[in-house]
């Protein structure tokens, strides 16, 4: 039977994930990957350790002792300051994100453009995403601003209305936009603990209170018994991808084209800079075909001239 430090960190964070939410679509929206690659694990999980992980066929989701067990072991196991990674033979890249980000468009365009170039995406809390930044557990990452900025380069990319988040028989639940005043006289979470997102909409839904949080990440914990709703006149939150100034690489200047829908041809891209010369050179030996005498203009144009 392995022992969880014995299992790769990324298959524990997975099962953390699930056993955290006890839901396996929410666990898989917020680490950026599929529902059946997450059941996968877990399967392979249980197989290894030849134990029951969660209670089978209970709704809603339920863990076992044994799965309650690994959960406290998988926390302290993933707790452990990671140790200095040696410098890869070939070049990757390791892309961190904030809850609410989706990552997978960008994932497939990367793997169609760069199969040579593996790409890991590495799903952090806001909590985590500065320091896991300036550590070097990830070469860029996107994160939710503010961020300090000092020693990085920080390209905002798009901005997220808030939405109120309130049980369906809510009497703002009518409107398909709000005010914030709207919510005047209702208890409301504090929508900034962005990774305690799950337990504040517990709450909401069990009618203690509203809360305020950006579109991503109600939709990402969204629930049959809550609806949220735009509320109009409060800041947007911004999503900005992130990385160490002095620590510019070409893959990295690659992601960046590709976050921002440059084509792979595109002049600034470090792949395709060379393309220019040699369109050059090709185009220097058509050109004598290019100079050609011009012939002499039809007889049709001859005659409307001579009228």
């Amino acid at each position: 039977m392995s022992s969880p430090d014995s299992i790769d960190p990324e298959r524990l964070r997975q099962f953390v994930a699930v056993a955290d939410e006890l839901h396996f679509a929410r666990a898989a929206r917020a680490l950026g990957i599929a529902r059946q690659r997450l059941s996968r694990t877990v399967i392979e999980l249980e197989q290894e350790l030849g134990e029951r992980l969660f209670v089978p066929g209970a709704q809603p989701t339920e863990l076992t002792e044994a799965g309650a067990a690994l959960r406290e072991q998988a926390r302290a196991v993933l707790a452990q300051p990671v140790q200095p990674v040696a410098e890869p033979e070939a070049a990757s890249l390791r892309v961190g994100f904030a809850p609410g980000v989706t990552v997978s468009k960008w994932e497939r365009i990367w793997a169609e453009r760069f199969p040579g170039v593996p790409l890991a995406t590495v799903p952090l809390t806001q909590a985590e995403q500065e320091r896991a930044l300036r550590a070097g557990e990830v070469d860029m990452c996107f994160v939710r601003l503010p961020v300090e900025r000092d020693g990085l380069s920080v390209i905002p990319l798009y901005r997220e209305l808030p939405v109120a988040v309130v049980p369906k028989e809510h009497p703002v639940a009518a409107y398909e936009e709000i005010a914030e005043a709207d919510l005047a006289g209702w208890q409301r979470h504090d929508g900034a603990d962005i990774d305690g997102a799950a337990g504040i909409l517990e709450l909401v839904a069990a009618g203690v209170g509203v809360a305020v949080l950006p579109h991503s990440i109600a939709r990402l914990h969204a629930r049959r018994d809550l609806v949220y709703r735009t509320v109009t006149d409060l800041p947007d939150t911004e999503v900005a991808l992130a990385w160490p100034s002095g620590a510019t690489t070409e893959p990295i200047e690659e992601f960046v084209g590709v976050v921002r829908g440059r084509t792979a041809r595109s002049t600034r891209s470090p792949s395709a800079r060379a393309e220019p010369a040699k369109t050059s050179r090709a185009q220097s030996k058509k050109a004598p075909v290019e100079r050609a005498t011009p012939r002499a203009p039809a007889p049709k144009q001859r005659r409307r001239r001579g009228r």
